[in-house]
């Protein structure tokens, strides 16, 4: 099995959803993640997702909007919501699209600091290859491969963000105390065990922190 991650927004800008467009469109608001999206057999979509900021502003949104059916919210600095809503035909497309392609998404989705979304699809070659094509053909959305891989089915989301190279030097790190406090070892101490520069295990650190860190606070 392999995994393909993509960074995917509706062609011309806006949202995929005039509901999404307001919410995002909302300062109060900042949409984190989605852990889960169905097309009903109804024609409906149930949507699970995580957000941070005003939910009174979100309640008062989903209210309003003509194409909510039911929602229900829960927590309080990051906070929970489960909505079942009516799509639009490209949300109903692009579901259809990912139910008829055999494939699973590896969740949470994320939006990124751009506001699009960082899909990580699971699947073989072969089907990555056909969905490619058929997102091509499609007028309402652009995508962009962002990176692809062997999927390890006993590996975390974070150790995917990172290099096997990156997660040795990290690993090396920890046990020899480089994040202890206090520090119990040095740069010079981690590269005398993996074999490598006392710099080049510094940028190998940094670039592991940016990606993880990156990850934990969109």
């Amino acid at each position: 099995m392999r995994y393909l991650t993509m960074s995917i927004e509706p062609s011309g800008g806006g949202a995929f959803h005039p509901l999404g467009g307001k919410l995002t469109d909302d300062p109060a608001i900042e949409r984190r993640a989605i852990h889960y999206v169905e097309l009903l057999a109804d024609d409906t979509v149930l949507l699970f997702a995580e957000a941070s900021g005003s939910q009174e502003r979100y309640r008062r949104i989903m209210e309003e909007s003509p194409h909510v059916i039911s929602y229900l919210t829960a927590g309080a600095d990051r906070w929970m919501a489960v909505s079942q809503f009516e799509p639009t035909e490209p949300v109903r497309r692009a579901l259809e699209l990912q139910r008829d392609s055999f494939l699973v998404v590896d969740t949470p989705i994320r939006f990124t600091a751009e506001d699009r979304l960082k899909v990580t699809y699971l699947g073989t070659d072969e089907t990555f290859k056909n969905l490619y094509a058929r997102v091509e053909e499609a007028e309402y959305v652009s995508v962009e491969i962002l990176e692809t891989g062997a999927y390890e089915a006993d590996g975390s989301s974070f150790t995917r963000l990172i290099t096997s190279r990156q997660e040795e030097v990290l690993e090396t790190a920890v046990d020899l105390g480089y994040y202890s406090e206090p520090r119990r070892a040095s740069l010079e101490d981690v590269s005398e065990v993996v074999g490598i520069a006392p710099g080049t295990v510094g940028e190998h650190l940094r670039k592991v922190e940016a990606r993880v860190f990156g990850e934990i606070v969109r």
